[in-house]
């Protein structure tokens, strides 16, 4: 089948779309890139999301809805352009959304106890209306409604494209938020352990925004950061932020890492007397020492880590990230034939595939999940969308 995936990240900067080849099932399932790329949002969008995320109203979530909904359908026309096809080529889509909110650790209601929940927008409806293509999207809550945390979900397909036969590798995605797959050697599915360590993109971005009144939106291949001093002082207190040492299965988002921090850090900037660069220099060695956390957790060995993400080409957090985990090497997906930015689009490509084969698309040991189960719900484009199904 070739199938689009898109995706849009905590940063909330634009939707990424990747149109995949993909055959097989289970372990042998094979996927192969045909085409990918990036629909980025204007910054006066970019800062509705965020603001959404945080404090917005009713009416601001259902227009955005709408809205993204149109933005993800135009992302996947264009990169199936890109591939010089036609939406009738595409199988299916599949839409991870914009997540606006996640409270994995839940909420108690009387009568039910604890309820947990998440919220990805960008709707699917739009997006089968305007292509033409049956689309697959929500994948997050009914893994939430088995028990899991709705994430990671990328999991599955760092396990399936990234194994190798000798090598037990740590994947590290470097997003808005920072997360990492254990595949062991051999790619082992029972040995497959995955979940958030922190913060990435997101705080970085943010402190350069706000240091710059918006007229920067990031710190471009960490070199401001390369040119500061790691703060000690501040360093210890980042550290001992309570979600690095939770225990798996965890994620996190926004609500840990948003606003709320970013007021803190540039409060304490001012105590210590820190420079901008300083500071960045500091909150991206966090990174990679929250990545660092990993360790703890992983029982088996690391014989390499392979990062993607947008953070991969920030030379700070890279250049750090070889500190903290010397002498294991570190390596990127670009070294693996896979372009980082367009991993985890390829990655809901995936999750709409195994769906579309009536295949499970979580891993209860990585969410939390009680079993596993058939993630997302299906927007049919048409009276004949069944015909891609595999009995």
């Amino acid at each position: 089948m070739k199938i689009v995936g898109l995706m849009s990240g905590t940063s909330g900067d634009g939707v990424d779309a990747a149109l995949v080849e993909v055959s097989g099932r289970g372990q042998t399932l094979k996927a192969r890139a045909l085409a990918a790329q990036t629909l980025s949002y204007p910054r006066s969008l970019q800062q509705r999301i965020v603001t959404a995320s945080i404090s917005g109203t009713v009416a601001d979530i259902c227009h955005l809805n709408a809205l993204l909904g149109e933005w993800f359908a135009n992302a996947a026309l264009n990169v199936i352009r890109q591939a010089k096809l036609r939406p009738a080529d595409i199988a299916v889509i599949g839409s991870h959304g914009q997540t606006v909110h996640h409270l994995p650790k839940g909420i108690q209601a009387p009568g039910v106890g604890a309820v947990r929940s998440t919220l990805q927008i960008a709707e699917p409806a739009v997006i089968a209306e305007r292509t033409g293509i049956t689309t697959i999207a929500n994948f997050r809550p009914r893994d939430i409604a088995a028990g899991g945390q709705g994430a990671p979900l990328t999991p599955a397909a760092h396990a399936l494209l990234l194994k190798h036969p000798r090598r037990a590798r740590l994947i590290v995605n470097l997003g808005g938020i920072s997360n990492v797959t254990y595949v062991p050697r051999g790619g082992m599915w029972e040995g497959v352990l995955a979940f958030d360590t922190g913060p990435a993109n997101m705080v970085l971005d943010s402190l350069v925004n706000r240091a710059t009144n918006g007229r920067l939106s990031m710190d471009r291949d960490g070199k401001l950061a390369q040119k500061g001093r790691v703060d000690t002082r501040l360093m210890g207190k980042l550290l001992a932020h309570p979600f690095l040492s939770r225990r798996p299965p965890k994620s996190t988002g926004r609500e840990e890492f948003g606003p709320s921090l970013i007021d803190e850090l540039l409060v304490v900037q001012q105590q210590l007397g820190l420079s901008m660069e300083d500071l960045l220099a500091t909150c991206s060695m966090w990174t990679a020492r929250a990545v660092g956390t990993a360790r703890r957790w992983v029982k088996g060995p690391i014989d390499e880590i392979v990062v993607g993400g947008g953070g991969v080409r920030n030379r700070a957090i890279m250049d750090n990230m070889a500190a903290v985990f010397a002498p294991v090497p570190v390596t990127t997906f670009e070294a693996l034939g896979w372009e980082s930015k367009a991993f985890e689009a390829v990655a809901f490509a995936l999750l709409a595939y195994q769906t579309m084969m009536g295949q499970s698309g979580n891993i209860p040991a990585v969410t939390g999940a009680t079993h596993p189960v058939l993630l997302g719900a299906i927007v049919p484009a048409g009276p004949h969308w069944t015909k891609h199904f595999r009995t």
